[in-house]
């Protein structure tokens, strides 16, 4: 689940929030990673090192001159086949000696030696937060090279209510995913539609077509794992917009074509997932439409073709389509490919695919068929953004 091998030593520090680190450890076991614990012995009056110990199947550190590791050098063996240290918690007091270089306890000496990446999620009361020391703090150690993940606004154990709030581990899980994808894309822009497009019939009612938007959202996620800076230009659709992307709401066929006639020419990929409406209404009334005979006649006028719009331009991005068809896949897919001059398309079964976190797709190009199978839809968007990847002449 995109963390398969990764080695990374996850660090406590103390605070009500450590509860959290407790999910955060069982969702990176769960993705695959290696996690090693290591806590401060503030920590440990929080959350105990027997349940950490279960969450990672691993040993759990908190002392300096433990007898465990040879030659009492835990602040450098420990860390030594780290990919990436995570502190998280990581409170005010832990942030302050971790700008100042001070290594006073096995945790903080651990992140002086290091040689791997750093990242810190801060925990802590809203004034503790926005005190000028923290701030100056937290802006030495983004100077220094350290990712602060958060924090996030919200109520606190306190009762009190704003920033200071640790980011949720399902949000740190995510940043950890980003932070492991190889940077395939670096450097590229992409724009991703998503989604579906309505057509207003009166002021109340609409044609649109069958989309979640899932499949797009997670194609920008990947591109952005990847290291693109991504546009999501997106019809009416409800999951959250991928950490790092820029997203645009679009409504209508039109509006969505209007957005990525502005985004498009400037991209080095383009990838059409959304659902666009093929039709929409001539005759739209300004006035709901009252019940007359059981009978509704509506005029209908094609709406642009995007995708070929964009694959037309005198130097087109890399554009991907999608069929999402409901029988001939291979027929329909071809076809399509053909029509409009693509390089690649993406091919589903719709019935198989709207609405679900999983689904199966292949991919058709110059060079055929290339069957991804079924898998959640992250995992496939990452595929093929690794495809579409091999795919780009080099950046000059």
């Amino acid at each position: 689940m995109g963390l398969t091998g990764k080695r990374v030593l996850l660090g406590i520090t103390g605070g009500i929030a450590a509860y959290k680190a407790a999910e955060l450890t069982r969702l990176l076991v769960k993705a695959g990673a290696d996690v090693r614990v290591a806590m401060t012995e503030a920590a440990t009056r929080f959350v105990g090192t027997a349940t950490m110990q279960a969450l990672s199947g691993q040993p759990v550190w908190t002392d300096l001159w433990d007898a465990r590791v040879n030659d009492a050098m835990g602040h450098i063996e420990l860390s030594r086949d780290r990919e990436l240290i995570l502190v998280a918690p990581a409170s005010a007091d832990f942030l302050a000696k971790l700008a100042h270089g001070f290594a006073d306890d096995l945790l903080s000496t651990l992140c002086v030696a290091r040689r791997c990446p750093l990242m810190v999620a801060p925990a802590m009361n809203v004034e503790m937060w926005q005190n000028a020391a923290t701030a100056r703090n937290a802006e030495a150690l983004r100077a220094d090279g350290v990712t602060i993940i958060g924090p996030a606004s919200g109520g606190q154990a306190c009762g009190e209510l704003g920033m200071g709030r640790m980011t949720e581990p399902a949000d740190i899980l995510a940043d950890l995913q980003f932070f492991f994808q190889p940077k395939k894309l670096d450097g590229r822009r992409v724009v991703v539609t998503a989604g579906p497009t309505e057509e207003p019939v009166d002021p109340v009612r609409v044609l649109t077509n069958t989309s979640s938007g899932k499949m797009g959202y997670a194609v920008a996620r990947a591109a952005r794992e990847a290291g693109a800076e991504v546009t999501l230009i997106s019809g009416p659709v409800s999951p959250p917009t991928p950490p790092g992307v820029a997203r645009v709401d679009v409504r209508t066929a039109q509006e969505m074509f209007d957005a990525v006639k502005k985004d498009a020419k400037g991209a080095d990929v383009f990838i059409s997932v959304a659902a666009v409406a093929d039709y929409r209404v001539k005759n739209y009334s300004a006035q709901k439409i009252k019940k007359a005979n059981g009978h509704l006649s509506l005029e209908l006028e094609e709406n642009p073709d995007i995708l070929a719009w964009v694959a037309g331009l005198p130097k087109p991005p890399f554009c991907v389509g999608f069929a999402a068809e409901s029988e001939n896949l291979a027929q329909n897919a071809k076809a399509k490919l053909a029509k409009k001059k693509l390089p690649l398309i993406v091919a589903n079964l719709a019935q198989e695919a709207l609405g679900r976190d999983d689904s199966a797709i292949t991919l058709y190009d110059a060079n055929g068929e290339h069957p991804i199978g079924r898998g959640p839809k992250i995992e496939l968007a990452r595929k093929l953004v690794e495809h579409v990847a091999g795919k780009l002449q080099p950046k000059k």
